[in-house]
């Protein structure tokens, strides 16, 4: 990392922007990452995650804009980015045909660790995937969680300040997610920038701060609260009864309710005021006879967030 890299920024983009053909997968978007924050980069397929940040790890250059990563310029020198740098995607980059420790003796001399301390590195990346004793096994054998622990030793060989982790828990079980969270967590206790992409709404939770993409469009902003306090224009409403999904369509048209999900057991309702929409709700429920019911305003969650956030974007872009 440079020493003259001020301001605790260890990633900045400006005005960046990404087309393929006629086709703008990026569009023109700004935000800045401090060092040693957990930074989430939200959005559903297809939304531009992906193409940001093979921009950011100096894979692809931009179409226009510009944006630096550990002081470094992404489109002159993309390659002194890779050197400083580690990245995980959701394809693990490891060869299947080679043992545990053939991988990592792989990225030894991919990233040039001196010989001096290969051993060393060697030792800590079996630690940190929590691999003792499995280093002669072959790498197609391992689970999933274990491959995923190996992609990330791997990646973190080279001590890289900056971390980039593409989708790197789809499609891992709720243990496999929990426990990759955990060393996340620690990495960055010690100061490292990790720079997370995901659909995952629960696991957007852990991140100090993040923003949301759509389209190539960031259109939300903030911590974990500022999203869930100030990004959704509409309040929610947590309903709760004895076989919530028999009455989630009988809901989601009752005046006064722009949409309702099952959410768990529940129905969460999205409503523009909730002081209106609650007697309705409840006077429409004791109608219809519904058993043990209660309906409460509650804060919304990040998917809560997430899902109006989109629609808000679509129903103000259509045509």
């Amino acid at each position: 990392m440079r020493e003259n890299n001020t301001n605790n920024i260890a990633v900045s983009v400006q005005a960046l922007e990404k087309k393929f053909g006629q086709f703008t997968a990026v569009n023109r978007i700004d935000f800045e990452v401090q060092q040693g924050e957990i930074f989430g980069f939200l959005g559903p397929n297809g939304a531009g995650k992906s193409t940001t940040i093979r921009m950011l790890c100096g894979i692809i250059p931009p179409t226009s804009g510009s944006g630096q990563v550990g002081g470094f310029d992404i489109i002159k020198e993309q390659y002194k980015i890779k050197q400083h740098i580690g990245y995980m995607s959701q394809k693990f980059s490891l060869y299947d045909d080679l043992t545990v420790e053939e991988n990592i003796n792989f990225y030894s001399g991919i990233y040039k660790i001196p010989k001096a301390e290969k051993k060393e590195r060697f030792q800590e990346t079996i630690s940190t995937a929590g691999l003792e004793g499995m280093e002669t096994k072959i790498t197609s054998a391992l689970a999933g969680g274990w491959k995923q622990r190996l992609a990330l030793g791997c990646a973190l060989l080279h001590k890289p300040k900056i971390l980039f982790l593409d989708e790197p828990t789809s499609g891992a079980d709720p243990l496999t997610r929990a426990n990759f969270w955990s060393i996340i967590k620690k990495l960055a206790g010690l100061g490292v920038t990790v720079f997370v992409t995901t659909h995952y709404m629960d696991e957007a939770e852990n991140c100090n701060r993040m923003v949301l993409i759509y389209h190539g469009t960031i259109i939300a902003a903030g911590t974990p609260q500022e999203m869930k306090t100030k990004c959704m224009k509409d309040e929610v409403l947590e309903i709760t009864l004895v076989d919530s999904p028999d009455w989630l369509e009988r809901i989601s048209k009752i005046e006064g309710v722009k949409e309702a999900a099952l959410f768990g057991v529940n129905i969460h309702a999205v409503v523009h005021d909730s002081s209106k929409a609650i007697p309705v709700i409840k006077g429409f429920l004791e109608k219809e006879k519904a058993q043990d019911f209660s309906v409460n305003k509650i804060l919304p969650s990040l998917e809560d967030v997430f899902v109006s956030s989109i629609e808000e974007y679509d129903k103000e872009h259509k045509g």
